[in-house]
């Protein structure tokens, strides 16, 4: 809805306000995304997922239509990106990861410009400005150029210049990466607000906590494929076959000396901490063979602990393939 009234959308076969078909991209040999497809629904915050290289941003620019795909074709609100681009990207805010305001302008004047771009009225420009800028916490340094403003700062104004128009859809390309805390967290309080008054949000990120804490449902990417896809806690079940055991030891120990007696399984050493994944149904077996390993290394046990795997732990089987 704008200015209070209803928007149109295009054909209503689609179910999603967002929707990707096998999209591929590729650049000189390097296949950056593999037949990628999802759908968002209106109202949800969509979380990409995945480490650097995985295809994230690529498929951001390729459902936005910055990007012409080798094959596929994406849709916003029911029109194709490509064939009716002006009237996709009207229903859409981006803030890029890689992106500058205007440097030389101020905080006020970059919103204005924006503003401007989108026909706003005067009054409605600058009654969203005031409100976009307070919310974010950079209202007392709006008349400051940007140049002199932080990279916290900095990208608190994008968000706010992506937002200016009143976006049905919001595009967030690694909207934390790089940030402080407190600005981290202006961002994600009003991605929840936006949330709350219905805004759908897709946002890219590998940041595994991040995910977790806003994202309905989140698609892995890894190798340009979406390898996985589901609300965070049903990635979880679907890997509820495995168990995480964590050990504490009463001293450092040794990798190396650990390997014999714990062959074939996923383990990390961390100091005194040891740190094993492996599938429910051999947790006996697995416990047994820790008693003789401690027995033998002359260790002893300061702290077991058995749980189910976090979304990081899912996270990390599947980017590795196991």
């Amino acid at each position: 809805m704008k200015n209070g009234k209803p928007r149109k959308r295009g054909i209503i076969r689609f179910m999603g306000v967002v929707e990707a078909y096998d999209l591929v991209k590729k650049f000189g040999s390097v296949v950056a995304v593999d037949g990628v497809s999802f759908t968002v629904k209106e109202g949800e915050i969509y979380g990409i997922l995945g480490p650097n290289g995985a295809g994230k941003t690529t498929t951001i620019r390729l459902t936005i239509g910055v990007l012409k795909p080798d094959r596929g074709e994406a849709y916003i609100m029911g029109y194709n990106v490509h064939k009716e681009p002006v009237k996709a990207r009207s229903f859409i805010g981006v803030v890029p990861e890689v992106s500058n305001p205007y440097v030389d302008l101020t905080v006020w004047d970059n919103l204005m410009l924006v503003g401007g771009l989108y026909c706003l009225p005067k009054a409605i420009k600058v009654e969203r400005a005031v409100s976009l800028l307070k919310t974010l916490g950079i209202y007392d340094v709006r008349n400051r150029k940007v140049k002199t403003l932080s990279k916290g700062m900095r990208r608190r104004l994008l968000v706010a210049m992506a937002l200016i128009s009143d976006p049905d859809i919001l595009f967030l390309d690694e909207p934390t990466s790089g940030l402080d805390v407190f600005s981290a967290r202006v961002i994600r309080r009003l991605l929840l607000e936006l949330k709350k008054h219905g805004k759908t949000i897709i946002l890219t990120t590998h940041n595994i906590d991040e995910a977790g804490l806003l994202c309905d449902r989140v698609a892995v990417m890894s190798k340009g494929k979406i390898v996985a896809s589901g609300t965070p806690e049903e990635l979880k079940i679907r890997f509820g076959m495995y168990t995480r055991i964590l050990v504490c030891f009463d001293r450092e120990v040794d990798e190396n000396s650990l390997r014999g007696y714990l062959e074939g399984l996923d383990i990390i050493v961390q100091g005194r901490r040891l740190i094993i994944t492996c599938k429910t149904e051999d947790l006996n077996d697995i416990l047994n063979r820790i008693t003789v390993m401690v027995k033998h290394n002359s260790l002893r046990i300061r702290e077991l602990q058995a749980s189910g795997l976090s979304l990081e732990d899912v996270f990390v089987r599947l980017v590795k393939g196991v």
